[in-house]
């Protein structure tokens, strides 16, 4: 079974945040991400299984941080 992709546009409405916020994540390597445009134009696809992993660690990290 093939992994679903996801762009910047289908995670900002899926995290409620800006598609900014989501290149930033990618960015700084919190969400992983293939570049499928130029090295001048990004485009960004997303897979599911990292989406996922994104959310559990920020999930974590949150539970930790407000103790």
């Amino acid at each position: 079974m093939v992994d679903p992709v996801y762009n910047v546009a289908d995670v900002a409405a899926r995290l409620k945040v800006s598609p900014k916020t989501v290149r930033k994540f990618i960015r700084t390597g919190q969400l992983k991400a293939s570049n499928l445009g130029s090295t001048k134009r990004y485009r960004y696809a997303i897979r599911k299984a990292s989406l996922e992993a994104f959310l559990v660690v920020r999930e974590v990290a949150g539970i930790e941080g407000s103790g």
